[in-house]
């Protein structure tokens, strides 16, 4: 593994400005127990024609680059027969690797179980401990309560009384993944509030930090806050950003088109989006960058949409670094 630098420097991302808590200043860092994790989001295999190939160059990458574990960050394949080459693609990774429940996993009526029967995956929520650190993999498609409608993305009594627990029994510094953000309410898990209510009273009852950042998926865009001094990153798909009807536009070939309908709804990425997470145990944490291009015309080209601040449609993954 390389020694890194880590610079002073404030954070830009997703049009919001951060001053981390003590950045280093040009400091080398003692790798010897850094951890590297290859992340990738929102391949959607059932939407995208090429996102097996875009699934190979993440785990070539992994794999030579030697990654500790990869962590998939849902919105992968649904249980279909057809999608199990894409299963032994994702299994081509030489360690340890994590799947992450989305919203879009069942679709067709598929069930969580179903779906987790497919993948391999012995438990919705779960966590486990890597080097010195801990990582808590959260499900945010417990069934909504009335009056809420549309796709699944809650996290129910059950868990939260669950993640409670897990985060008193560990002194570690944490690492939280879950598909949908807990940053905000719009299309995340609604019920963000309690969930980051977990997270700081558990941040407080510790002699120092213990929840250093949240990673997610979901949104298929680039962006990075700070809250009550606990980190979200929401990392961008690996295939294309939905933009909807309004804004349909064919990029590829017709017979493309053809068999995958749905593609004409997005506006893709050129080069597939995934990145790799480093994290040193001294309290050093990097995320490199990725960055390419859009398939035909961008957001801006089309007129539109226009999104939140927090929502950027942009081919890219930002890196940054900071120390916790």
């Amino acid at each position: 593994m390389k020694r890194r630098k880590f610079i002073h420097k404030s954070i830009y991302l997703g049009g919001a400005i951060i001053l981390p808590r003590n950045i280093s200043c040009g400091q080398d860092i003692n790798t010897n127990n850094e951890l590297r994790i290859g992340l990738i989001a929102d391949l959607h295999h059932d939407i995208m024609h090429d996102s097996m190939e875009r699934l190979s160059s993440f785990i070539k990458q992994a794999n030579s680059s030697e990654a500790d574990f990869i962590i998939q960050m849902g919105d992968f394949c649904v249980p279909r027969p057809e999608n199990k080459d894409l299963l032994q693609n994702f299994a081509g990774f030489n360690g340890p690797s994590h799947h992450i429940l989305g919203n879009h996993d069942m679709d067709g009526g598929f069930s969580r179980e179903e779906t987790m029967e497919f993948w391999g995956m012995k438990e919705k929520y779960y966590s486990f401990d890597h080097k010195s650190l801990h990582f808590v993999i959260l499900d945010g498609n417990d069934p909504n309560p009335e009056p809420w409608e549309g796709y699944n993305r809650y996290i129910d009594k059950e868990q939260q009384e669950w993640l409670r627990r897990d985060l008193e029994q560990t002194d570690l510094d944490t690492f939280v993944f879950s598909h949908q953000t807990i940053e905000n309410e719009e299309g995340g898990v609604a019920n963000f509030i309690e969930i980051r209510k977990i997270l700081e009273v558990a941040n407080k009852n510790a002699k120092e930090g213990k929840v250093i950042a949240c990673f997610s998926g979901h949104h298929h865009t680039d962006y990075i806050t700070r809250i009550n001094d606990i980190y979200y990153i929401q990392i961008n798909s690996a295939s294309y950003r939905w933009v909807g009807g309004d804004y349909q536009y064919v990029r590829y070939s017709k017979e493309i088109d053809k068999k995958y309908p749905w593609i004409k709804y997005t506006i893709p990425y050129k080069d597939p989006l995934f990145t790799f997470l480093e994290i040193d145990p001294a309290g050093y944490l990097s995320l490199e960058p990725k960055s390419t291009e859009f398939v035909g015309p961008g957001p801006e080209e089309m007129g539109g949409p226009v999104t939140a601040s927090n929502d950027p449609i942009v081919p890219e993954i930002s890196g940054f670094n900071f120390k916790f």
